[in-house]
């Protein structure tokens, strides 16, 4: 309604999430699952040549299951985002905003600083997502807090040597799944999925109201994909992000770590917000409770409609789920929070 900003003064603004039912409906599968190695933040999950890497701060290793992960590569700065050439090489972005392919720097333009996802279309096409102009990747959260919308989309065409702009005012696109000439890009700050014309950049949104944060996307072995939710949305945070001079001071005289926000961890300071009995008591966190940290894995089928899901709990430890991939039955799962890279059988999953 036209009048609703002005009657909101008077009768006050509710503040409402998405329930984690349905296919959303909470589980400890992640807790349950089997860790495959234990890795300092594990962001970027990517198989190449049979191999599964991983990234962790400045260092791609490669991850087998009983042996202690091995470097594959060392970079200047952090690395942001993985994907895999045609021809087997590597794609990597770095927190500094350089892009490397093959080993190779690519020049950028100026206004893509904040490189959080690449992918490759059946084409050759490179997709990137820029998540922010004005914060770095691991500025996210000052990003949220300050409701940015500086997110774009870019191409590069197999046989171009310049990157194009698709679309912009993207509230930080975190994930990127090809399909066709068309891309689907999980957009963070209005937690939903949105698919992009590859041709015109015109937008629609293909999955809306998600009870969290998503991340990055990728395939499944039956043409469907899978989506990280990197943290929950809960009530606290919602009313925070609709007052502004409260953020705003927030903002300037808290350190982030402490700020009312999202994380990829939680419970290890005493210092952090919620912390009250609602959410502990009589030294047992509550599994229920509202947390700014959360694991969630969710399984879309081919129309990119949500089938089931895995879950860390607030009282888990598998939390801050970023990249997930699936290989021969297997699914990976890099859990930042949690300093986890997992492995559950999908076959004796009960899926």
């Amino acid at each position: 309604m036209i009048l609703d900003p002005v009657l909101d003064l008077f009768r006050g603004k509710a503040v409402t999430i998405p329930p984690l039912d349905g296919a959303f409906r909470p589980n400890t599968r992640l807790d349950d699952a089997p860790a495959l190695t234990s890795l300092a933040e594990p962001d970027n999950l990517l198989v190449a040549d049979g191999r599964l890497l991983a990234s962790s701060g400045n260092v791609i290793y490669a991850i087998k299951a009983g042996a202690e992960p091995a470097v594959v590569e060392t970079f200047p700065s952090p690395v942001t985002a993985l994907a895999l050439v045609q021809s087997g090489e590597l794609t990597v972005a770095l927190e500094s905003g350089k892009l490397l392919i093959a080993g190779e720097e690519v020049s950028l333009p100026a206004e893509i600083r904040c490189i959080t996802a690449l992918a490759y279309a059946d084409d050759g096409t490179l997709w990137l997502a820029n998540g922010s102009a004005e914060h770095a990747p691991s500025q996210w959260a000052a990003d949220l807090m300050r409701k940015g919308a500086s997110g774009s989309l870019w191409r590069c065409g197999p046989a171009e040597i310049r990157f194009q702009k698709i679309a912009g005012d993207i509230a930080f696109p975190y994930g990127l799944h090809p399909v066709g000439r068309d891309v689907l890009v999980s957009e963070s700050w209005r937690h939903q999925l949105v698919r992009f014309d590859g041709a015109t950049g015109s937008r629609s949104t293909v999955l809306a109201h998600l009870p969290g944060y998503p991340a990055r996307l990728s395939p499944s072995a039956d043409g469907g994909a899978w989506l990280a939710l990197f943290a929950p949305r809960n009530r606290l945070i919602e009313f925070v992000l609709q007052e502004t001079h409260y953020r705003q001071d927030m903002l300037s005289q808290v350190p982030p770590a402490y700020w009312i926000a999202p994380a990829l961890a939680s419970s290890r300071s005493f210092l952090e917000p919620l912390q009250c009995g609602g959410i502990r008591t009589m030294g047992i966190h509550k599994p229920w409770s509202p947390s700014r940290s959360y694991g969630l894995v969710v399984r879309l089928d081919q129309k990119m409609q949500p089938q089931f899901s895995l879950h860390s709990r607030a009282n888990g430890t598998r939390h801050g789920i970023c990249s997930v991939a699936e290989k021969d039955g297997l699914l990976f799962i890099a859990s930042r929070g949690g300093d986890r890279v997992l492995a559950i059988d999908l076959a004796s999953g009960g899926f």
